[in-house]
């Protein structure tokens, strides 16, 4: 399995990422994943860009599209965005794969991101099979629960994510649902979700055909540990993530006590705070299954300290 890490991704939705430019050809259309972005201080806004993309493309073609920086001088809201794409999503009948603010640090920290409801990305796109998204914006970031029959993977990469987000997740029927990625992010930047919102995903009864399940980057790591531990939905997996986060030897030693996990392909717990003997226990456990760790977060390990130090998630600001 493949970290997810914030970066740009060479390639999405299985096919290479292309980003054009004034020198650089076109490739054929449906052998790309087409990435849009403003280049900061140039005076071409996104709607511009948009429209041009729709003049010199075959969008009736596109398969996958990647949106990156919208903005070409001070940040502004994501809405605008998402209209034009709702608006135009007719000249898109191919596309099955969507990944909504596909920017980095060097160009917008994620708490910075002012994202928005993204349900209308999903009404307009009844075929598509993936969505990404990315951002924080407190309770601008939403999601109303829906009916989608196509989406086969749906991903919120976050340092903030709202609880009424993930409760709408729960709360949507996904039956082609395959993989499922929450990141839940920092209580400083919005992220006010608990246990029990996930609670309909760990019962196994809401996304049948689920193989993969990210519950990451949150300060509940080792709560969730402990729910993932007796949740009905493990015996369905394939892969399970539980990285990024805040996961201690307190949730180490619930998924020890919990149900076999051994039959999973890959158990990722990278930036975790485990000790080794822990670790050591869980790598045994769940053998023949790949557990990812690498080292625990250096802070955690620092020995002659009385006080237990302050653990944090991957990706917050």
């Amino acid at each position: 399995m493949t970290y997810i890490g914030i970066d740009h991704p060479e390639h999405f939705h299985g096919l290479p990422v292309h980003t054009p430019a004034p020198s650089v050809p076109l490739p054929a259309v449906d052998a790309v994943a087409w990435r849009l972005e403003c280049v900061y201080g140039e005076e071409t806004d996104f709607a511009f860009l948009w429209e041009q993309f729709l003049e010199t493309v075959d969008t009736t073609r596109v398969r996958a599209l990647l949106i990156g920086p919208w903005w070409n001088a001070e940040y502004t809201p994501f809405a605008p965005v998402r209209d034009l794409i709702v608006a135009h999503a007719d000249r898109f009948p191919a596309l099955r794969g969507l990944f909504l603010a596909d920017v980095v640090g060097q160009e917008c920290e994620v708490s910075w991101l002012p994202m928005c409801d993204v349900t209308p990305v999903l009404e307009a796109l009844p075929l598509l099979e993936e969505l990404a998204v990315r951002g924080c914006g407190d309770e601008d970031l939403a999601l109303r629960p829906i009916r989608h029959t196509a989406l086969k993977t749906l991903r919120f990469e976050s340092g903030g994510l709202p609880g009424d987000l993930v409760r709408a997740v729960a709360a949507s029927e996904l039956p082609a649902l395959e993989r499922l990625d929450l990141w839940f992010g920092s209580s400083w930047y919005g992220a006010d979700a608990t246990v029990e919102d996930i609670g309909p995903v760990l019962s196994g009864g809401t996304f049948p055909r689920l193989r993969h399940l990210g519950l990451q980057n949150s300060e509940l790591q080792d709560e969730i540990a402990a729910a993932v531990a007796s949740a009905p939905v493990v015996a369905q997996l394939e892969t399970l993530a539980l990285s990024m986060g805040t996961l201690s030897d307190t949730g180490g030693e619930a998924l020890l006590n919990g149900q076999p996990l051994n039959h999973l392909t890959t158990l990722d717990l990278r930036h975790h705070y485990l000790t080794d003997p822990v670790l050591d226990r869980i790598r045994a456990a769940c053998a023949p299954a790949v557990v990812e760790a690498g080292e625990a977060e250096d802070d955690y390990r620092d020995e002659g300290d009385d006080e237990e130090p302050e653990r944090y998630v991957a990706v917050s600001e």
